[in-house]
């Protein structure tokens, strides 16, 4: 066994304090990804986990795209047959998460999840690459498979059928929204007194308060 009990860091890089943090928490996550973005070290500012609730009661989680964020919530574009897609269309639900280990902080989102119109699905697949289009059309996401070579075959036939015509977005692959409904900044602190900023939304408004580390 491998002992891991020395394996620490020391967090000091910045701070999260009442008195500076944003009153509305899409805003607070606007300028905390902004920092992520523009950091050199950070490959994938929008790499973000969504968990989900399967039917034996286990959360299943997995790294997704963030696509767009507005006033309303967070968007990404998955397979709606997929397991996460199954999974939202029973609970309506879902949790985000937002690590950036080289600033030292991190953002958990409670949600509740919706379909985006079609029109914005069907804008946001034509900007794809073709082959990523192609892509979402051959995977029958989540499910069982004999091997590669089917995958690959189906793409090979599909390249063929849409060489010079446009690729139609399939009905089962489209978008979510993550409406918040609780959002927690956490900022790495010494001595693991790490800030913990969360807000809740009480009707229209947010609350704000401090959790201990």
């Amino acid at each position: 066994m491998e002992n891991l009990h020395d394996k620490r860091k020391v967090y000091e890089k910045s701070q999260l304090i009442e008195s500076e943090i944003k009153q509305n928490p899409i805003e607070q996550f606007r300028d905390w990804y902004l920092a992520a973005s523009e950091n050199p070290d950070i490959y994938e500012a929008n790499a973000m986990a969504v968990s989900t609730l399967e039917e034996d009661g286990c959360p299943r989680t997995r790294m997704v795209l963030l696509k767009a964020y507005t006033h309303e919530g967070f968007i990404f574009y998955t397979n709606y047959n997929s397991r996460k897609g199954k999974a939202i269309e029973k609970t309506h639900k879902a949790c985000l998460h937002f690590f950036w280990p080289n600033l030292e902080r991190q953002v958990i989102i409670k949600a509740d999840l919706e379909k985006i119109a079609p029109n914005l699905s069907d804008g946001y697949f034509h900007s794809r690459p073709k082959g990523s289009q192609l892509g979402a059309v051959v995977s029958p996401q989540s499910e069982i498979i004999p091997d590669r070579s089917f995958l690959e075959n189906k793409l090979k036939e599909l390249e063929e059928k849409y060489e010079n015509t446009e690729v139609p977005r399939p009905e089962n692959w489209g978008g979510y929204i993550a409406k918040p409904y609780e959002m927690e900044f956490w900022q790495g602190r010494p001595n693991r007194l790490h800030d913990r900023i969360i807000y809740e939304l009480d009707g229209w408004d947010w609350k704000i308060a401090r959790l201990a580390p």
